[in-house]
């Protein structure tokens, strides 16, 4: 019997150093974690392409499938087919107009010709009036017609205007059928497969940056004197080993307001009930892996 107490009492206590992680000496604790993507869908339709697997790395920009769009590219082409005739609608104002200035122009050179003849009396009073009379009906002509074809021309415009409206919301709808990765980093989880139907808004994939990874660790009060934004601290994940690798982190945030501390995380003076959450952000070399267990040492 008092051989299975103490045997008792030797597991407890193994189980008590390994929660403090060994013989390693640190400040505070936490979990690696990394930020995390969820693409959705932002178009309804089938999935034609997916080109995507757990564990693929793809870089930000990269297209990974696509959502049946046939329906927008065939309203896209028919409102460019609208917007190409309603151009040809537009009227060449200075062209058209041409014939009526080109006449005006002889009417002036008339009247002063006229102007001249009636001086010596080569001419009489109604010739030149009658020029006149002809040059300012011209005129009115040309303003009337002129107005019209403006007036034209800005209901064409405003037609193209609309339509070139309409085509971008089309040709908007339609880069939205394009899966694409947002930023670079591997794929944690795949939610749909090629062949499905999905609605906007429906998950796809999750990703994360698995390069830039951190830790949130807290601190008491007393343990964050000193420590500021960009101070470099020490981070060592436990991989399970004896021996774990250190790696220099760097404090990228600290929480303005305390909370008291969370239920899985351990600091040095575990009598501490207020904490200050700190992130300190790390690269990764291939060996951390989300979810591990991480000392800090100032």
């Amino acid at each position: 019997m008092k051989t299975k107490h103490i045997l008792l009492a030797l597991l407890a206590l193994s189980a008590m150093v390994q929660s403090c992680g060994n013989d390693i000496k640190f400040d505070a604790c936490g979990q690696i974690e990394a930020t995390e993507v969820t693409v959705s869908a932002e178009s309804n339709g089938k999935i034609l392409d997916f080109n995507l697997e757990e564990g693929d790395r793809v870089e930000a920009g990269q297209m990974i499938g696509g959502i049946d769009s046939i329906q927008i590219v065939l309203q896209i082409r028919e409102l460019k087919e609208r917007m190409e005739g309603a151009k040809s609608r537009m009227v060449d104002i200075k062209r058209q107009s041409e014939p009526n200035l080109n006449q005006l122009e002889s009417l002036e050179k008339d009247l002063v010709r006229y102007s001249k003849l009636l001086e010596s009396n080569a001419a009489t009073t109604k010739q030149v009036d009658d020029i006149r009379d002809k040059i300012a009906i011209l005129n009115a002509q040309i303003s009337a017609q002129t107005q019209s074809w403006e007036r034209g021309n800005s209901s064409v415009i405003s037609d193209i205007s609309t339509y070139g409206i309409q085509l971008a919301q089309k040709e908007d709808q339609l880069s939205k059928c394009h899966i694409i990765a947002p930023v670079t980093g591997t794929v944690l989880t795949k939610y749909v497969e090629k062949g499905e139907t999905v609605t906007a808004g429906k998950p796809l994939f999750k990703i994360a940056d698995l390069d830039n990874v951190y830790v949130r660790a807290y601190f008491t009060t007393s343990q964050l004197s000193g420590m500021k934004l960009g101070d470099t601290v020490t981070v060592i994940p436990d991989d399970g080993t004896a021996s774990p690798k250190e790696y220099e982190g760097r404090i990228t945030s600290i929480s303005s307001q305390a909370e008291f501390t969370p239920k899985n995380i351990q600091t040095r003076d575990e009598r501490a009930d207020m904490v200050y959450a700190v992130k300190v952000a790390l690269k990764n070399d291939g060996d951390i892996r989300l979810g591990m267990y991480a000392y800090v040492r100032k």
